[in-house]
């Protein structure tokens, strides 16, 4: 069996978040390496790749560091969905087909379940989906054309929907209906199971449409022309990345499973406090009066400074500088950030960035009401109430800058000192206060005693 790995698409919604979701670094390693993890526990090694020109060297590497693989790899020139990367691949698919989308994040337990599903279901030649059975476990007993997993979700996902009979059995695929006109409870997560890729590309191959949906048009007409498509229900973690804010249901995900440790290399002040689920990694200083309350993760080599507080489920990259009386909390930094006496709420802060003195990302409406956030020209609520910046990489701010609730700054843009920015902030800007202050002559004289009876009151505390 080949397990098809969809790493050729582009977050369009991801902004300004510029890397690659498979390639976000979680616990010090590659998103994607977290799932090789996943693959390799349920006995997956045939691996075929869809890349894109831009990420195929990194993911050749992380697969080669990963060992235990067979892997070929082609280039999807242009991200044009899901049918398009079957055809791309279509010379190293021939039997049964595994496709995997890596930037979901799932337990091993839906990999296991799908593949127990699909053994028991044998041959996917049975008769059609309106036959008699002997209910859900019992369809699985005659086989079907294919598996996948549905994942019932209490608010609106942004992706296709599942409408299922009472065997479990696929009716209808509704990929992203408005919010309000969801067809079920029942999200696609992008874990099938095809019992010969060759059919699945004969349908592929017969679908007339001008979106990006053929591959769920494909499996709608496999419906209808009576080939049975069961649907394995999975209850435990999913998270998928389609915004920059589903990156914290990612983080709180691998702390909370995460071990507690301090690497042996680590140089921690006996006047810091660490407590809780913590992970400091190789040649880390923490210096006196810090405190790290976790979960949190501190990258190899990054300096946690005087009397710094790093809390609530924060996780910091490789290589930073959290400075002197600077907070952290429930945040994602990437590596090579550099941060001075300042407060950084909720926020998603990607490589080699840098906030000046007195810098606030303000995290709380005064309204107390979900932050909402502009993406490709419609508001999107993020469900969240305390949701600070989104910085994309090698963007700065001056000192006293501060960034409100929910707004992005692009890549490599600059918020000058004193700013305070509302708005979104495109890639390579620069937002600069203009001067309003005068120059007068002075007649101010200070007053010596005042200063000297201050010391005296001082002096008797």
């Amino acid at each position: 069996m080949k397990t098809l790995l969809l790493c050729g698409g582009i977050g369009k919604r991801m902004f300004p978040i510029a890397e690659d979701k498979l390639l976000l670094n979680f616990l010090g390693r590659p998103l994607l390496r977290h799932q090789l993890d996943k693959m390799k526990e349920a006995g997956l090694q045939d691996l075929v790749v869809v890349a894109n020109p831009h990420n195929v060297s990194q993911i050749e590497r992380i697969i080669r560091e990963a060992a235990g693989f067979r892997a070929s790899f082609v280039v999807q020139e242009e991200a044009l969905g899901i049918a398009n990367a079957l055809e791309t691949a279509h010379r190293f698919l021939k039997g049964q087909l595994l496709i995997i989308n890596p930037n979901d994040v799932f337990e091993t337990a839906a990999l296991t379940s799908l593949l127990r599903s699909g053994k028991r279901g044998g041959s996917a030649r049975g008769g059609a989906a309106g036959t008699a059975d002997r209910g859900a476990a019992g369809t699985a007993d005659r086989g079907a054309a294919a598996y996948l997993v549905g994942y019932e979700v209490k608010d609106y996902f942004p992706g296709g929907y599942l409408v299922t009979n009472s065997r479990n059995e696929l009716r209808r695929i509704v990929e992203k209906p408005p919010r309000g006109e969801e067809p079920s409870r029942l999200v696609n997560i992008l874990l099938h199971l095809h019992t010969e890729a060759a059919d699945l590309m004969k349908y592929i191959a017969r679908v007339e449409t001008e979106r990006d949906d053929v591959y769920e048009c494909a499996l709608d007409l496999m419906v209808r022309e009576g080939r049975r498509i069961r649907v394995v229900p999975y209850s435990g973690f999913w998270k998928a990345i389609k915004y920059p804010w589903h990156i914290f249901g990612i983080t709180r995900h691998f702390l909370d499973h995460c071990r507690p440790s301090i690497s042996p290399t680590a140089q921690v002040s006996p006047r810091a406090v660490v407590e809780g689920r913590v992970i400091i990694e190789d040649g880390v200083r923490v210096l006196e009066n810090a405190v790290i309350r976790g979960p949190a993760y501190i990258g190899a080599k990054s300096i946690i400074g005087n009397n710094v507080l790093v809390r609530d489920y924060s996780h910091i990259g490789r290589n930073c500088v959290v400075g002197y009386s600077t907070e952290v909390k429930g945040s994602y930094i990437g590596d090579n950030c550099w941060f001075h006496s300042s407060y950084v709420g909720d926020s998603i802060i990607d490589d080699n960035c840098s906030l000046a003195a007195g810098t606030v990302l303000a995290n709380f409406r005064f309204d107390e009401r979900n932050v909402r956030v502009k993406v490709s020209g419609q508001v999107v609520d993020t469900g969240l109430d305390k949701f600070g910046a989104i910085m994309g990489a090698g963007s700065k701010t001056g000192i006293n800058a501060s960034v409100m609730p929910g707004v992005r700054i692009g890549p490599s843009s600059f918020v000058g000192s004193h700013v305070c920015l509302m708005r979104d902030l495109p890639a390579n800007k620069l937002v600069m206060m203009e001067p309003r202050y005068r120059v007068l002559d002075s007649d101010i004289i200070a007053a010596d005693n005042k200063k000297a009876d201050l010391m005296k009151k001082l002096e008797k505390l």
